[in-house]
């Protein structure tokens, strides 16, 4: 019997994905204290507020989709970014989040202005 084929995926199914993964406040989290270097479970309970059930849950997602490793040392489990592109990617969006936020308060200022501009004084 042979194996079953693998049907290729087109890279922008794979990007939409991999963003899917990502697509998790606690998960983004979990990367952001990651960019220190590893961390041991503990660490990242006292950080995040959520159940342990619930952050056990995210890192494994994390840990099945390769973006984190983990290593047991001892009775602790020890959590790390995969490679440094992670931590380029989270500064990226923080580059392009700063960027959108800085056009939106652009936005706001010209809105308030022009609010000054119809109301009439007293």
């Amino acid at each position: 019997m042979k194996g079953l084929s693998a049907v290729p995926v087109p890279l922008y199914q794979a990007k939409a994905e991999f963003f899917r993964m990502l697509g998790h406040p606690v998960r983004i989290r979990v990367l952001e204290l990651l960019q220190d270097g590893p961390r041991p479970v503990r660490e990242l309970l006292a950080e995040i507020e959520v159940e342990r059930s619930n952050l056990s849950q995210q890192l494994a997602v994390l840990r099945r989709s390769g973006i984190v490793t983990s290593a047991r040392e001892g009775d602790t489990v020890v959590y790390a970014l995969a490679g440094p592109d992670v931590a380029d990617l989270l500064k990226a969006a923080r580059r392009i989040l700063t960027e959108m936020l800085a056009g939106q308060q652009d936005l706001l200022a010209e809105l308030r202005d022009a609010d000054r501009a119809t109301v009439p004084e007293r």
